[in-house]
Protein backbone atom coordinates (compact mmCIF):
# COMPACT_ATOMS: atom_id res chain seq x y z
CA UNK A 1 0.00 0.00 0.00
CA UNK A 2 1.31 3.45 -0.94
CA UNK A 3 0.44 6.39 1.27
CA UNK A 4 0.27 9.99 0.11
CA UNK A 5 -0.38 13.23 1.92
CA UNK A 6 2.81 15.13 2.71
CA UNK A 7 4.18 17.89 0.51
CA UNK A 8 7.77 16.99 1.45
CA UNK A 9 7.19 13.54 -0.05
CA UNK A 10 6.29 15.02 -3.46
CA UNK A 11 9.47 13.94 -5.30
CA UNK A 12 9.17 10.39 -3.94
CA UNK A 13 5.47 10.34 -4.88
CA UNK A 14 6.23 11.41 -8.45
CA UNK A 15 8.83 8.66 -8.86
CA UNK A 16 6.38 6.04 -7.53
CA UNK A 17 3.56 7.50 -9.63
CA UNK A 18 5.65 7.21 -12.80
CA UNK A 19 6.07 3.45 -12.18
CA UNK A 20 2.32 2.78 -11.92
CA UNK A 21 0.80 1.42 -15.12
CA UNK A 22 -2.61 2.05 -16.62
CA UNK A 23 -5.41 0.23 -14.76
CA UNK A 24 -6.44 -1.65 -17.91
CA UNK A 25 -3.03 -3.36 -17.71
CA UNK A 26 -3.59 -4.48 -14.09
CA UNK A 27 -4.46 -8.12 -13.52
CA UNK A 28 -8.11 -9.00 -13.01
CA UNK A 29 -8.81 -8.86 -9.28
CA UNK A 30 -6.42 -5.97 -8.63
CA UNK A 31 -7.44 -3.36 -6.07
CA UNK A 32 -5.23 -0.25 -6.12
CA UNK A 33 -5.59 2.07 -3.10
CA UNK A 34 -4.38 5.64 -2.83
CA UNK A 35 -5.30 7.14 0.56
CA UNK A 36 -4.13 10.07 2.60
CA UNK A 37 -1.45 9.44 5.20
CA UNK A 38 -2.58 7.39 8.23
CA UNK A 39 -5.95 6.48 6.66
CA UNK A 40 -6.47 2.78 6.00
CA UNK A 41 -8.54 1.78 2.95
CA UNK A 42 -11.22 -0.01 4.94
CA UNK A 43 -14.65 0.87 6.30
CA UNK A 44 -13.51 0.17 9.85
CA UNK A 45 -10.86 2.90 9.81
CA UNK A 46 -12.08 5.57 12.27
CA UNK A 47 -11.68 8.29 9.63
CA UNK A 48 -13.71 6.33 7.03
CA UNK A 49 -16.27 4.72 9.35
CA UNK A 50 -18.92 7.46 9.00
CA UNK A 51 -18.14 8.14 5.37
CA UNK A 52 -19.15 6.92 1.96
CA UNK A 53 -18.01 6.69 -1.64
CA UNK A 54 -18.66 8.10 -5.09
CA UNK A 55 -18.37 5.50 -7.85
CA UNK A 56 -17.62 5.61 -11.57
CA UNK A 57 -17.70 2.35 -13.54
CA UNK A 58 -16.47 1.49 -17.06
CA UNK A 59 -16.67 -1.71 -19.11
CA UNK A 60 -13.39 -3.66 -18.98
CA UNK A 61 -10.80 -2.20 -21.33
CA UNK A 62 -12.64 1.08 -21.99
CA UNK A 63 -11.02 3.09 -19.23
CA UNK A 64 -7.75 3.96 -20.96
CA UNK A 65 -9.56 5.70 -23.79
CA UNK A 66 -11.72 7.69 -21.40
CA UNK A 67 -11.19 9.02 -17.90
CA UNK A 68 -8.59 6.59 -16.52
CA UNK A 69 -6.19 7.51 -19.32
CA UNK A 70 -6.45 11.11 -18.13
CA UNK A 71 -6.30 10.14 -14.45
CA UNK A 72 -3.18 8.03 -14.71
CA UNK A 73 -1.33 10.12 -17.30
CA UNK A 74 -1.57 13.37 -15.33
CA UNK A 75 -0.36 13.79 -11.79
CA UNK A 76 -2.79 16.68 -11.37
CA UNK A 77 -5.72 14.23 -11.40
CA UNK A 78 -4.12 11.93 -8.83
CA UNK A 79 -3.57 14.89 -6.52
CA UNK A 80 -7.15 16.05 -7.09
CA UNK A 81 -8.40 12.61 -6.02
CA UNK A 82 -6.66 12.81 -2.67
CA UNK A 83 -8.12 16.20 -1.90
CA UNK A 84 -5.67 18.86 -2.97
CA UNK A 85 -8.04 20.45 -5.52
CA UNK A 86 -11.50 19.93 -4.07
CA UNK A 87 -13.41 22.70 -2.28
CA UNK A 88 -14.03 20.17 0.51
CA UNK A 89 -10.66 18.42 0.22
CA UNK A 90 -10.55 17.79 3.96
CA UNK A 91 -13.49 15.38 3.41
CA UNK A 92 -11.52 13.18 0.97
CA UNK A 93 -10.01 9.97 2.39
CA UNK A 94 -8.65 8.47 -0.83
CA UNK A 95 -9.49 6.53 -3.95
CA UNK A 96 -9.68 2.88 -4.99
CA UNK A 97 -9.37 1.38 -8.47
CA UNK A 98 -10.92 -2.09 -8.83
CA UNK A 99 -10.19 -4.19 -11.92
CA UNK A 100 -12.62 -7.03 -12.45
CA UNK A 101 -13.34 -9.43 -15.29
CA UNK A 102 -16.07 -7.30 -16.88
CA UNK A 103 -15.47 -3.80 -15.48
CA UNK A 104 -13.08 -1.24 -14.09
CA UNK A 105 -14.27 0.96 -11.25
CA UNK A 106 -12.92 3.85 -9.25
CA UNK A 107 -14.38 4.98 -5.96
CA UNK A 108 -13.62 8.21 -4.16
CA UNK A 109 -13.96 7.72 -0.38
CA UNK A 110 -15.02 10.51 1.95
CA UNK A 111 -15.19 11.04 5.73
CA UNK A 112 -18.65 12.35 6.65
CA UNK A 113 -21.45 10.85 4.57
CA UNK A 114 -24.17 12.93 6.25
CA UNK A 115 -22.62 16.23 5.13
CA UNK A 116 -24.78 16.37 1.99
CA UNK A 117 -23.55 19.77 0.80
CA UNK A 118 -19.90 18.68 0.94
CA UNK A 119 -20.62 15.30 -0.66
CA UNK A 120 -22.60 16.74 -3.57
CA UNK A 121 -19.92 19.39 -4.11
CA UNK A 122 -17.23 16.68 -4.20
CA UNK A 123 -19.27 14.57 -6.62
CA UNK A 124 -19.83 17.50 -9.00
CA UNK A 125 -16.18 18.54 -8.89
CA UNK A 126 -14.99 14.99 -9.43
CA UNK A 127 -17.18 14.65 -12.52
CA UNK A 128 -15.63 17.88 -13.78
CA UNK A 129 -12.08 16.65 -13.18
CA UNK A 130 -12.94 13.44 -15.03
CA UNK A 131 -14.84 15.23 -17.80
CA UNK A 132 -17.56 12.65 -17.11
CA UNK A 133 -21.11 13.42 -18.25
CA UNK A 134 -23.06 10.51 -16.78
CA UNK A 135 -24.76 10.54 -13.37
CA UNK A 136 -22.65 9.19 -10.52
CA UNK A 137 -23.92 8.00 -7.14
CA UNK A 138 -22.83 8.25 -3.52
CA UNK A 139 -23.36 5.35 -1.10
CA UNK A 140 -22.87 5.48 2.67
CA UNK A 141 -20.29 2.91 3.86
CA UNK A 142 -22.72 1.84 6.62
CA UNK A 143 -25.37 1.02 4.00
CA UNK A 144 -22.89 -0.83 1.79
CA UNK A 145 -21.66 -2.81 4.79
CA UNK A 146 -25.19 -3.68 5.96
CA UNK A 147 -26.93 -4.17 2.58
CA UNK A 148 -24.08 -5.16 0.26
CA UNK A 149 -25.03 -4.76 -3.39
CA UNK A 150 -28.53 -3.76 -2.29
CA UNK A 151 -27.27 -0.39 -1.00
CA UNK A 152 -28.84 2.55 -2.83
CA UNK A 153 -27.37 5.92 -3.76
CA UNK A 154 -28.11 8.63 -1.19
CA UNK A 155 -26.83 11.45 -3.40
CA UNK A 156 -26.22 11.83 -7.12
CA UNK A 157 -24.19 14.26 -9.17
Amino acid sequence: MLRYGSVWMFSVQVSIYNKIGHPSKFNVGTDFHCFKYKIEPKWEDPVCANGGKWTVTYPKGKSDTSWLYTVWSKLKMLLAMIGEQFDHGDEICGAVVNVRKSLEKITLWTKNATNEAAQVSIGKQWKGFLDYNETIGFIFHADANRLGRGAKNKYVA
